[in-house]
């Protein structure tokens, strides 16, 4: 003959799985769904009020941050403009004065030398 088995004891009433409440047979180690329902449990009013303080304080940091890396992002984009203006003016000087030396050689190669004695 079977003997039924007995259900398993209700560890703590107030903490609640999905599955419903967490028994003494079940895991924390083992099971992460157990695991959140009993830090769930532990966590008191308070501890929730304090949380959500620390939350919101960490939200306005982030913000700050972000706020401060755009800056940082902006500036050394408007420095890469500035480079790129600059750099593009070297350029076009360049390529003029470039020209100016190709014109002057070639007035200087259709000259003819003259004979020395």
């Amino acid at each position: 003959m079977q003997v039924p088995s007995a259900m398993p004891e209700v560890w703590r009433p107030y903490f609640l799985s999905p599955n419903g409440p967490v028994m003494v047979t079940d895991s924390v180690m083992l099971n992460g769904v157990i695991a959140t329902a009993v830090a769930a449990g532990l966590c008191t009013p308070e501890d929730g009020k304090s949380a959500a303080k620390e939350s919101k304080k960490k939200v306005g940091e982030f913000k700050e941050e972000k706020k401060r890396l755009k800056m940082l992002v902006d500036s050394y984009a408007d420095d890469l403009v500035t480079r790129s203006t600059e750099q593009s003016k070297t350029t076009v000087e360049l390529q003029k004065q470039y020209e100016k030396l190709i014109v002057e050689v070639k007035e200087l190669a259709s000259r003819s030398i003259p004979k020395q004695m």
